[in-house]
Formats: C-alpha cells, sequence, structure tokens
C-alpha cells in the first residue's frame, strides 16, 4: 500500500495508516470485574448482562494485571482510529478476525465509517485486489454475531462449569469448558478402556 514509514506502534505513507494488534488484546471480563470475587453457590449460573470487554490479564507474581503490551497497542489504535476518516478492516478473513476488530472498534467507542478487506492470501497482488474491493462492514454482521454469540456461551459454559466443580469439590483451580472437556472425556474413555483390556 505504499505505508513504509514506520511509526511507534503503526506505518504510515501513501494516505494511509497501518496498525495492528496481536492475540486477542480484548476479552469477556471476569466475574470479579463484575463485583463477583469468590461465588457462592446462590450466585449461580454467572450471567453477566450485559457481558464487558477487557483488556487481557497476564499473571504476574502480584496477581492478574493488565497485558502492558496490550494496553500501549490499544492506545496506538486508538490514536490511529482518531486520525483516519474510514477505518478499513483487515483482520482475518473469518468469524473470530471479525470478532476481533468489532471488539476493539466497540472498546474504543469508535463510531467512524469501516470497509472490510476481505482477503485469503498475502501476496501484493491479492491486498491489492482486495483494497480495490473493499466491503461494506455491515455485509459480516452475522459472521461477528456468530462469533460473540460463541464467545459469549464458551463464557458461560466454562466459568459456570468451572466454579461449580471446585463449589462440589471444595478445592481450586477445576478447569472445564466447551473444547477441554469432551477432549478430557476422550482421552480418560481411553485410558479407562486400556485399563480394563
Amino acid at each position: 500500500l505504499g505505508a513504509q514509514t514506520r511509526e511507534n506502534g503503526y506505518m504510515t505513507g501513501n494516505g494511509y495508516m497501518v496498525t495492528w494488534t496481536f492475540g486477542n488484546m480484548l476479552s469477556l471480563a471476569m466475574p470479579k470485574d463484575y463485583g463477583i470475587e469468590r461465588p457462592e453457590r446462590e450466585a449461580f449460573p454467572l450471567n453477566p448482562a450485559p457481558f464487558k470487554l477487557m483488556v487481557k490479564h497476564v499473571k504476574t507474581d502480584t496477581g492478574w494485571v493488565p497485558d502492558i503490551n496490550a494496553v500501549l497497542q490499544l492506545k496506538v489504535i486508538e490514536k490511529v482510529f482518531a486520525a483516519c476518516d474510514t477505518i478499513i478492516a483487515a483482520t482475518d478473513a473469518s468469524r473470530e478476525g471479525e470478532m476481533v476488530f468489532r471488539y476493539l472498534y466497540q472498546y474504543l467507542d469508535c463510531h467512524k465509517p469501516y470497509r472490510r478487506l476481505w482477503i485469503s492470501s498475502l501476496t501484493d497482488e491479492a491486498v491489492l485486489e482486495g483494497m480495490a474491493n473493499l466491503k461494506a462492514g455491515s455485509l459480516f454482521n452475522q459472521m461477528f454475531l456468530a462469533a460473540d454469540s460463541r464467545n459469549k456461551a464458551d463464557w458461560l459454559l466454562g466459568l459456570n462449569a468451572s466454579y461449580a466443580i471446585c463449589q462440589t469439590t471444595g478445592t481450586g483451580n477445576n478447569s472445564l469448558g466447551r473444547v477441554q472437556t469432551p477432549v478430557l472425556a476422550a482421552i480418560s474413555s481411553r485410558y479407562r478402556e486400556r485399563e480394563n483390556h
């Protein structure tokens, strides 16, 4: 695109400002962010309405703290958004990529118009063709809703099941969820099958 001048957290040139995210810089807030430090049995099911977004946290010796790299890059993205008339969402052409952009857009309370770069190849030709054929962001509303619903369902199932098993067993650090629970069940089933052979 000709944006070849490196700035702090973004590139500029040829009328463009290009910035990036890394990992999932934003996630759904945890129970403590809703004022629930240690959920008791009567607090279940945990079902926040509305869900809140928060900056990704990392574990340190003093507990969980916002990831400083995510905080700094979010400030850069906010600055880039403020400097632009129109935004081009160029996250991965997928459900999760759409969710990453929309979560950023919502978190930064951005209301500027945006278009969607939808490509599956990163060759120069593919990028230039995609830029010449930008799509209306609204075309991907259903894709975002699907990703957002899955993310919230994962939160509801994972947090409620994990806290419930901790309450039931009286031990901490039990973790259940949409993906890991069936995988654990398959491993356990195979282990029992082998032991009973």
